[in-house]
């Protein structure tokens, strides 16, 4: 839904042509898999369902194999959201909840922000802490587990959840594909993570 364009056209920079994924067939010789999406919670499960993907994605992840969603690609990872009513695909434990009105800050949060980092995580760069991502979305994820929470970002006096990663499932509640030079960086350490063997962190 919404940016895959975008997103093919950041692999493509790197000789790493992406393949969409429109059936379990198409899922055969994949190293690994991205979720990319904008727009609304239910419209965005409600197309997954279509496909009739649902069980492979959560089939892959429960096997430990490396996956990547994308802004609305990683609220659909966790249980529920507040946006609607369709369950997630529930690979994480955790809500997702719209953001509080009361920060001084505009719904949706539009714009660059730089990274907090609070755990360890392959697609953080640990020798530069000055990476500025692009965000649009006016609801972020609450996880049950703090662990789970690789980076955030400031939004008014709170924070919100920028990145997440357990195991080798990774998310970004913004677009590396669309935040320049360090978003590309942040691709290319992925890719490299894949390529040095997917170590779980």
């Amino acid at each position: 839904m919404g940016n895959l364009h975008s997103v093919q056209q950041a692999f493509i920079r790197f000789e790493r042509p992406l393949k969409l994924i429109q059936n379990s067939f198409d899922l055969d010789g994949c190293d690994a898999l991205i979720l990319p999406g904008v727009g609304a919670f239910d419209p965005a499960m409600e197309n997954l369902t279509k496909t009739k993907l649902i069980p492979y994605l959560k089939t892959w992840a429960q096997e430990g194999k490396p996956l990547l969603g994308i802004c609305l690609g990683l609220q659909l990872l966790f249980e529920h959201s507040d946006e609607g009513s369709t369950k997630g695909l529930g690979l994480l434990k955790g809500t997702i909840q719209r953001l509080p009105a009361n920060q001084g800050e505009r719904i949706p949060h539009m714009g660059w922000a730089v990274l907090n980092r609070e755990s360890k995580c392959p697609l953080l760069d640990e020798n530069n802490h000055d990476n500025w991502m692009y965000f649009v979305h006016s609801y972020a994820a609450i996880p049950s587990e703090s662990s789970d929470i690789a980076a955030t970002a400031n939004f008014g006096k709170s924070k919100l959840t920028a990145m997440i990663w357990n195991g080798r499932l990774g998310a970004c509640q913004f677009h590396p594909e669309k935040s320049g030079y360090a978003g590309q960086q942040m691709l290319g350490r992925w890719i490299n993570w894949l390529e040095d063997g997917a170590k779980v962190f």
